[in-house]
């Protein structure tokens, strides 16, 4: 991976992680502060909880991707130790996908006329789960050249050894 590469990634993600945290504390505020009454069509406050829930999910998922970036950097992401940063990618993924699926049902009762937004809906929950699942089959790739790495340094040594 690329200096450039690298650069812009981290670049993107400071500046999504920055705008994430900035929207989590105006929804943090709002929460507190309760200035704006609600007329009862959207059940606010749920969904606020729920919107700093779900930015949480991707902030989670960013930091992670850092770490990764940084392990593929120093040439250490074929090791035991990015399993941990997949897993909570993929924690992260499903999590959002059940935070989806909360606004979906705070949202159906307003959709009873046109239930088929509830359905679509739905769908992008299923969608996200799976991304989840696309993540999890990546990680089988990665456990895969993780143990083809050990043994390539298995069979080193062993060649070592005999010259």
């Amino acid at each position: 991976m690329g200096k450039l590469t690298v650069r812009a990634l981290r670049a993107v993600l400071v500046v999504v992680l920055t705008g994430t945290v900035f929207v989590q504390a105006l929804m943090l505020w709002a929460l507190i502060s309760g200035n704006d009454p609600e007329d009862g069509s959207l059940p606010l406050i749920p969904l606020r909880v729920i919107t700093i829930l779900g930015i949480g999910t991707a902030q989670v998922a960013m930091v992670c991707v850092w770490r990764l970036v940084t392990m593929v950097r120093r040439g250490t992401v074929f090791s035991h130790a990015a399993f941990r940063y997949v897993d909570a990618i993929i924690g992260a993924i499903v999590a959002a996908a059940l935070v989806w699926f909360a606004v979906t049902a705070l949202n159906a009762p307003g959709q009873r006329d046109d239930p088929g937004v509830t359905v679509i809906m739905g769908g992008v929950g299923l969608a996200i789960l799976g991304v989840a699942l696309i993540v999890l089959v990546l990680r089988m790739l990665l456990a895969q050249a993780v143990a083809r790495d050990v043994e390539a340094a298995e069979m080193q040594a062993e060649l070592d050894e005999v010259i």
